[in-house]
């Protein structure tokens, strides 16, 4: 099964840790199956010692519990586990069991793109403690992820200052599934666009990219790309100028540019990707308007995150489209999710901590009261 496979019809059922399955089999056979459970996802600190986490992964939860489905190939693998004794490791009148299994639960949830805090449920699930046990995995797995990067591109386009942010990150993400949720989460975070053009097609995300250093480099000289590009797409055109000397490549686009404008085209921009990116776009500001392109945006890539887009801000540069690509896909400063699972009894009011972590069971419900000034 193949993560396009995945995506469109709802994850596997065996998308699932194998204690899952051995805790199935337990609460079946001491009769426990039916006993009422709450689960809870939530998280305990915000990721990136920051201040928020935005709430992302729902469709997809929502996908893989609607399509949930043990198949028959699936039983015939689980059929052929073995314990330690080499003997089968679950009897065929579980496997029977879980052919027939369609869920029952309760779900509740935070929309995706809600801002979020510690200890608030991102999503409650109540039902049977077999069933709701059961698929703690994969919705651990679907939201954890999601809330990160969406998290990440939000602090990137807080930094941004309302320019428009592209993800660039599809070559450097964790495999195919890892590349497509990133690019829908950082959308969901407040990206303007992605250079992955199946995450674009799959969830309606408007694409980005023109050229690489490999297209000017496999022309005799720089004009000679940048005329060719223009020639074949005189309507996309952004020049990647640092492939020899930045400036003197933003002035050979500036010539270029003008060639296009003659042919009724516009020069949309140039991206610098490498060297002092706050002083070269103030010069490449001064080059483009003095040429006439006052309207043509300077986009900004090369391993950019919240931090250096802040900083390149406080020194006064020109940037107004933001390429971010590696940091973001990948969460780099922070790339374990932070999310726990809590399923209880609903029928026990215990409260217990293990190693620090202070654990309620039972009902949670989030709430937000105004305070005497009306703010939340």
């Amino acid at each position: 099964m193949n993560a396009a496979h995945v995506r469109s019809t709802g994850a596997s059922a065996l998308l699932t840790d194998l204690y899952q399955l051995t805790m199935a089999y337990g609460y079946l056979k001491t009769g426990k199956a039916d006993q009422e459970a709450v689960f809870h996802l939530l998280f305990r600190k915000q990721p990136f010692q920051g201040g928020f986490t935005l709430s992302c992964g729902l469709a997809d939860s929502i996908q893989y519990l609607l399509g949930f489905k043990f198949e028959t190939f699936d039983l015939e693998y689980l059929g052929k586990l073995k314990g330690n004794d080499r003997k089968r490791l679950f009897e065929p009148a579980f496997l029977k069991y879980l052919g027939g299994l369609k869920l029952r639960l309760d779900v509740d949830a935070i929309p995706e793109g809600t801002v979020v805090f510690p200890q608030e449920p991102l999503l409650r699930i109540r039902g049977c403690i077999l069933q709701a046990q059961f698929v703690e995995t994969a919705l651990l797995n679907l939201v954890n992820f999601q809330s990160l990067i969406a998290t990440k591109a939000a602090r990137v386009c807080l930094a941004a200052q309302g320019d428009p942010v592209v993800e660039f990150g599809l070559r450097r993400a964790q495999g195919i599934d890892g590349a497509l949720t990133a690019s829908r989460a950082a959308y969901i975070g407040g990206c303007a666009g992605t250079s992955n053009v199946l995450a674009g097609k799959v969830f309606a995300i408007p694409v980005k990219g023109t050229h690489a250093h490999s297209w000017v480099m496999s022309f005799e000289n720089e004009v000679g790309a940048f005329n060719a590009y223009a020639d074949v797409l005189p309507n996309n055109c952004i020049f990647l100028v640092d492939t020899y000397d930045s400036l003197q490549g933003v002035r050979r686009a500036v010539e270029v540019g003008k060639r296009l404008r003659k042919r009724g085209h516009e020069l949309a921009g140039i991206r610098l990707d490498s060297g002092d990116l706050a002083y070269l776009s103030i010069e490449t500001r001064k080059i483009l308007d003095a040429g006439g392109f006052k309207n043509a945006v300077i986009v900004g890539s090369n391993d950019l995150d919240e931090h250096l887009i802040a900083s390149l801000k406080q020194q006064g540069a020109k940037i107004n489209m933001w390429g971010v690509g590696t940091m973001l896909v990948t969460a780099y400063d922070q790339p374990a999710p932070v999310c726990p699972v809590l399923i209880h009894p609903s029928n026990t009011d215990r409260v217990y901590s293990m190693h620090n972590k202070l654990r309620f069971a039972g009902w949670m419900v989030r709430s937000r009261r105004p305070d005497r000034h009306g703010l939340d």
